[in-house]
């Protein structure tokens, strides 16, 4: 992995934490069993996703609303359809 990647790694990691424990089992599975076969353009979307406000992505998470971005939408459908990280 080269340097840039392992910083952009490194960041994304940190901005997966949230404060809610339920979304940030959800981004840290898609960041642990995505990230190292992600395109750059996939990370790009990874990284709009995590600039949206909590409130916001929570009720995406839940099914409560709909991102109007095409790509955020299939994003979250990725990421809640991942099967849970073994230990």
């Amino acid at each position: 992995m080269s340097d840039a990647r392992a910083l952009l790694r490194k960041r994304l990691t940190f901005l997966c934490r949230r404060g809610m424990r339920e979304m940030d089992m959800l981004l840290d599975r898609w960041l642990a069993q995505k990230f190292a076969s992600a395109s750059d353009a996939q990370l790009a979307v990874f990284q709009r996703l995590l600039d949206t406000e909590d409130d916001q992505l929570w009720d995406w998470m839940i099914g409560k609303q709909t991102p109007a971005d095409t790509e955020i939408k299939a994003l979250i459908s990725e990421i809640c359809s991942l099967p849970p990280n073994r230990a």
